[in-house]
């Protein structure tokens, strides 16, 4: 079926977040023009970075929807790249306050910027509702295993729908040919080499 004869729920929910990027860019890239070109006194110099920071995280989210319906829609195509792990981990744990990346990583054919955004989503999922402060993302070969989780490993899993971000990481990891489950106060992601 061409992408013009798909009707389903997964093409009109990829079409909508297709739709919304542009106007999204446009508000993104005026706000970021303004914090470079203006001198702004306060409180609008705050409004301007609060604008840029909702429109960078409204992108996000979008590109997660957006990977979401292509999955769900047997519509993704994952772009692979040769990885190791550990720097996958780490640029992660970069992206999340209060994670750490540490062990031993290994190379891996993937879609680095799913698996990424995926350990980022995980991350932050624990930190938000896990109630923990501070949460590892420990790297052995192709597994990287997040602890700790604190309640959350059924949001964490998308058993529990209360975290955008982890239900479609799992998905995405499981997309991959990856497995997600949770074990103890952890969360274990196995990747798929």
């Amino acid at each position: 079926m061409s992408p013009e004869q798909d009707t389903s729920f997964a093409r009109l929910v990829s079409l909508a977040a297709h739709d919304l990027r542009t106007p999204l860019a446009t508000v993104h890239g005026f706000a970021r023009t303004i914090q470079r070109t203006a001198q702004l006194e306060a409180p609008v110099d705050r409004y301007v970075e609060m604008i840029t920071a909702a429109a960078a995280q409204m992108t996000d989210l979008l590109e997660t929807i957006s990977l979401a319906a292509r999955i769900e829609g047997d519509r993704y195509e994952p772009v692979l790249a040769e990885t190791d792990t550990l720097v996958l981990a780490q640029s992660a744990s970069e992206e999340v306050e209060g994670a750490r990346a540490e062990g031993t990583g290994a190379p891996i054919d993937t879609d680095t910027d799913a698996v990424e955004r995926a350990l980022v989503a995980f991350a932050s999922c624990a930190r938000r509702h896990g109630g923990v402060e501070e949460v590892t993302l420990r790297v052995d070969g192709a597994t990287v295993t997040l602890s700790p989780v604190g309640p959350a490993a059924r949001i964490l899993l998308g058993e529990e729908l209360r975290d955008l971000g982890a239900a479609v990481a799992v998905r995405a990891v499981q997309a991959l040919g990856g497995s997600v489950e949770a074990a103890e106060d952890s969360l274990v992601v196995r990747l798929r080499r």
